[in-house]
C-alpha cells in the first residue's frame, strides 16, 4: 500500500510539478539527451515494459494501450500474462489501474494522468524531446528534509512527490555553493554543484541510468508503437524517390535531346 501511495504521488506530480522561482527565471536546468538507440533495442523496450508495470501501472493508466500490443516487442501472450499482467486476466484489455478515479481525486486532489502519450506531451522546442525531459526528470531526485515528502527534484524543484525508484538509485543529497548574483548587486545565489551519495542503491549509477533509459524508451514507444516501422518505411520511400528522380532526369534528357 505504501508503494502504491508513493507511486500515485509521483504520477500526480509528474503531470503537475512546480518549478522554483530561481530556476524558472533561468529557464530551468538543461535536459540530458535520451539515448535514442534504445528505441531500436528490443531487449531495452522489454525491460522498460517490466519497469512500467511494476513502478507506474499501480496508479498510472495507459488506457490507449492494450497488453497484447506488447507482442510487437517479441513477447508471447504467455510471457505477457505471466510477467506483465497484474490488473486484468485478458491479454486484450487496456492497461488500466484498479484505483478508482473518484477516490484518487478525493484523496490526492486529482486523478493520476494517463501515460500513454506522456513522452510526446512533454516535448519543449527550446529544450528537447519529451523523452529528454523524462530521462532528466527521473534521474535528478535527491533527498530534501525541508519538503513534505522528503524528496526534491532538479527538473521540478519543490516537486510534491517522492522518488519511487529510490531503492534502485539509492539516496543522495544535492550540493549547492553560494555565489554572487551577477544580475543583482549585493545579492547571492545558490548554484548546483553535484550530488552526494548517502546510501547505495540496488543498482550502480550506470546501471540505474541504463534502466531509466529503458523505461523512457518504453514510454516513448507506447506513444506510437509503430514509429520504428514508420521510420523504416519513410527511409525506403526516400531512397525510392531519389532513385526515381535520377531515372526521370535521364529520361527527360533523352526525350528532349532531339526536340528543337
Amino acid at each position: 500500500m505504501k508503494r502504491i501511495i508513493a507511486t500515485l504521488l509521483t504520477s500526480l506530480c509528474l503531470g503537475a510539478g512546480l518549478t522554483s522561482t530561481a530556476l524558472a527565471s533561468e529557464g530551468g536546468i538543461e535536459w540530458d539527451r535520451f539515448p535514442t538507440q534504445k528505441m531500436t533495442d528490443v531487449a531495452a523496450l522489454q525491460n522498460g515494459a517490466k519497469l512500467f508495470v511494476n513502478y507506474c501501472l499501480n496508479c498510472h493508466s495507459a488506457s490507449f494501450m492494450r497488453f497484447n500490443r506488447l507482442r510487437d516487442l517479441n513477447l508471447t501472450e504467455d510471457q505477457i500474462k505471466q510477467n506483465l499482467m497484474f490488473t486484468t486476466e485478458k491479454v486484450g484489455d487496456t492497461m488500466k489501474v484498479a484505483l478508482d478515479p473518484k477516490q484518487a481525486k478525493d484523496w490526492f486532489g486529482g486523478t493520476p494522468p494517463d501515460l500513454t502519450v506522456i513522452a510526446r506531451s512533454r516535448a519543449d522546442i527550446g529544450k528537447g524531446s519529451g523523452a529528454d525531459y523524462l530521462y532528466t526528470y527521473l534521474r535528478t531526485y535527491y533527498r530534501d528534509n525541508t519538503k513534505a515528502t522528503g524528496w526534491n527534484n532538479l527538473a521540478f524543484p519543490s516537486v510534491g512527490m517522492p522518488n519511487v525508484l529510490w531503492e534502485l538509485q539509492g539516496q543522495r543529497t544535492a550540493k549547492y555553493v553560494e555565489e554572487k548574483d551577477p544580475h543583482h548587486e549585493g545579492q547571492t545565489t545558490h548554484r548546483f554543484a553535484g550530488f552526494e551519495q548517502v546510501t547505495p542503491g540496488q543498482l550502480t549509477p550506470v546501471q540505474f541510468d541504463d534502466n531509466v533509459a529503458d523505461l523512457v524508451a518504453y514510454l516513448q514507444w507506447m506513444g506510437e508503437p509503430a514509429q520504428n516501422h514508420r521510420i523504416r518505411i519513410g527511409v525506403g520511400v526516400l531512397i525510392f524517390l531519389a532513385f526515381f528522380t535520377v531515372i526521370a532526369w535521364r529520361l527527360n534528357a533523352a526525350y528532349w535531346k532531339d526536340v528543337k
